[in-house]
């Protein structure tokens, strides 16, 4: 835990800069430390919610959450996320499908190609292919306990969905419902494996995202 607690302070607020919660690092960081694998979904996503809660207002009172197009994405994500956080898994499948994500929304964040100009990338509507993928992202997102914003974005971004700090605020609303929803698929599946109590004992990780969570944000909008 000695070490742990300044490097989620560091993860959190690194990610909430852009938008994002950290919940794919806080995996890495709790399976290196040797934590359960059982209690990681449930720990990320705590700390994800507390890192872009704030973010997320912070977004909407800079008015540049564009709310009527990225509601259709949390809307259909949220049930899918709900499901991958109560859906058993082995704890070598786990850690595969966790390294796999963070190997692929890696490259995909690499291979996004720069945009000289924002300002004048055009709104478009969301297309099937949006809400698939916002399906698609929530179900992984509550199976292995990320928010998800770290697939999003890039997919947003590489389709010219909007500039780059709406697709963040975007990303930080995406993450907030998605990480609820998984975290509370995971808790009922906690509850049912007697792990659940285990989870109150990572308490001081959540003050470290709650500070560097902020001051991300801030800096961030």
């Amino acid at each position: 835990m000695t070490w742990l607690t300044p490097a989620f302070f560091v993860t959190a607020l690194l990610y909430a800069s852009v938008g994002f919660g950290g919940g794919s690092t806080y995996n890495a960081l709790l399976a290196l430390a040797g934590v359960d694998y059982r209690l990681l979904p449930a720990v990320a996503l705590t700390c994800n919610i507390l890192v872009v809660i704030g973010g997320t207002w912070r977004f909407h009172k800079a008015g540049l959450l564009p709310w009527k197009r990225a509601l259709p994405l949390v809307v259909i994500s949220a049930p899918f996320a709900w499901m991958g956080g109560l859906t058993p898994i082995k704890e070598t499948l786990f850690l595969s499908l966790l390294a796999g994500s963070l190997f692929v929304a890696g490259a995909a964040l690499l291979l996004q190609k720069d945009r000289a100009d924002e300002e004048t990338v055009p709104d478009r509507k969301a297309t099937i292919a949006d809400l698939l993928t916002g399906a698609g992202v929530g179900y992984l997102a509550g199976l292995v306990g990320i928010g998800g914003g770290i697939f999003l974005a890039p997919y947003l971004h590489i389709t010219r969905w909007a500039g780059a700090k709406q697709i963040a605020a975007t990303a930080s609303l995406f993450i907030l419902v998605n990480s609820i929803a998984g975290l509370s698929g995971q808790l009922l599946k906690l509850g049912g494996s007697g792990a659940l109590p285990d989870v109150a004992a990572y308490w001081p990780l959540a003050l470290a995202v709650i500070v560097g969570g902020q001051i991300g944000s801030f800096a961030g909008t």
